[in-house]
């Protein structure tokens, strides 16, 4: 293996799995000893990556745009373009078009051979009938979700009674029928899902629930399984 060839692979292993990792375990993951991976960890260094770490402690990547970005497999390749066509049939407008914006990119950075593979993709994304348009600015709800901050909000649920709703924003989830926000709801005292196009008025509060998004979203998503898997169980009796 070339050298060139051993510091990218030495790249895709740093920026995959949990981190820190080891000199040990990227030696036995590139089949190389742990001198040459603090050498390879060196030389990466001198090209711009930053990589926090040591020996004894184990090594995280942060990326750095100054490197030169790593290939794609053919399948690899095709997976990006089918979730990127898929996002511009379902995203929210702000996302739609960034989601067109980065197949742009993608295609002027690749090899020529690769973006002829990506202009004529043999796979493609298309819905029939399409969910409702949202009725609040998305964007600002996925800011608000990623900063860990409560929002409020009128609600028209499915017989058509209006509420005013607090909550604690976790996941956007674009379902085939509608897209839906998983919430912490401070009135209910629990998880509650509500449709996009049904939210009005969203304002976003100063009120902070950070760090606990990731635990509440991990306790919603148990939640939502075992309730499937219970009536699953129900339906084969």
């Amino acid at each position: 293996m070339s050298r060139t060839a051993r510091l990218f692979q030495l790249m895709q292993a740093l920026r995959s799995g949990p981190s820190p990792k080891t000199s040990i375990q990227l030696a036995q993951d590139l089949g190389v000893s742990a001198r040459t991976i603090h050498r390879d960890v060196d030389a990466l260094r001198g090209l711009g990556a930053v990589i926090d770490g040591e020996a004894g402690f184990g090594f995280t990547l942060i990326e750095d745009a100054t490197l030169p970005p790593l290939g794609f497999t053919d399948n690899e390749l095709e997976a990006l373009v089918l979730g990127l066509r898929e996002v511009q049939v379902i995203g929210d407008p702000a996302l739609s078009e960034a989601a067109s914006a980065a197949l742009h990119k993608l295609q002027g950075r690749l090899p020529q051979r690769q973006s002829h593979r990506l202009s004529h993709a043999v796979l493609a994304a298309t819905r029939f009938n399409r969910p409702p348009a949202p009725t609040i600015e998305v964007a600002a709800l996925r800011q608000a979700t990623w900063d860990e901050r409560t929002i409020e909000f009128s609600y028209t649920d499915a017989k058509g009674s209006d509420t005013r709703r607090c909550v604690n924003p976790l996941s956007i989830v674009y379902m085939d029928r509608s897209n839906v926000l998983l919430s912490w709801c401070h009135l209910r005292q629990d998880f509650r899902v509500f449709r996009l196009d049904r939210m009005h008025e969203m304002l976003v509060t100063d009120q902070s629930f950070r760090p606990n998004r990731v635990p509440m979203l991990r306790d919603a998503l148990e939640r939502i399984r075992a309730n499937h898997t219970a009536k699953e169980n129900d339906s084969q009796r």
